[in-house]
């Protein structure tokens, strides 16, 4: 009996105890690391390739080799960002819808993730340079991807990953910036011939 009283005096302290406190805990939301990044600046890539564009200092572009020795494709290193976009030069056999198609269907299989998709045209008639951006929101495992096209026989495209869980909010910064240094390099390709 004597246990018994004491249990319950110990319940009853730990319960009027727990219960005097006025302040309501409040979850705090999650948050990430700030990245600091430098401003852009560029260099102009300039290879053996069909194409040449500016790119961020902070890249590394690296070409892919196949088993007949180096191509024209290229993964291009972030640095900072930890990512890469995949880019692929293609000189066109088929009709260009079949690539245009092929680049539209890999954006396509995103959209299960993705909260919204929105497309940029580019149109550069002088340096035959045609294409779309597309950036897509959310949750997604590429939130960009392009292509770029003469129309008549080149074909490029890109598409951005980074190497970590895809989680739109804490890669935004990233994304801001990264979108920037895309844009400048899209806006500065050009075909060599």
């Amino acid at each position: 009996m004597k246990r018994y009283k004491f249990y319950l005096s110990l319940l009853i302290g730990v319960v009027l105890t727990a219960c005097s406190s006025n302040e309501l805990a409040v979850p705090k939301p999650p948050t990430y690391l700030r990245l600091d990044l430098p401003s852009h600046k560029y260099v102009h890539f300039n290879d053996g390739c069909n194409y040449t564009f500016d790119v961020s200092t902070l890249f590394k572009v690296k070409s892919v080799t196949d088993n007949t020795g180096p191509t024209c494709h290229k993964d291009i290193d972030l640095g900072p960002l930890n990512g890469v976009i995949h880019f692929s030069y293609i000189d066109m056999v088929e009709p260009l819808a079949k690539y245009v198609n092929y680049s539209i269907d890999k954006v396509d299989e995103h959209k299960i993730k993705a909260t919204a998709i929105e497309d940029t045209k580019i149109i550069r008639a002088k340096d035959k340079v045609f294409g779309t951006i597309f950036e897509l929101q959310g949750d997604v495992a590429s939130p960009f991807q392009f292509y770029l096209t003469d129309s008549s026989s080149k074909f490029v495209s890109g598409v951005v990953y980074f190497n970590s869980v895809p989680n739109y909010d804490s890669l935004k910064p990233s994304l801001i910036y990264l979108k920037e240094d895309l844009m400048k390099m899209i806006n500065t390709f050009k075909w060599k011939n």
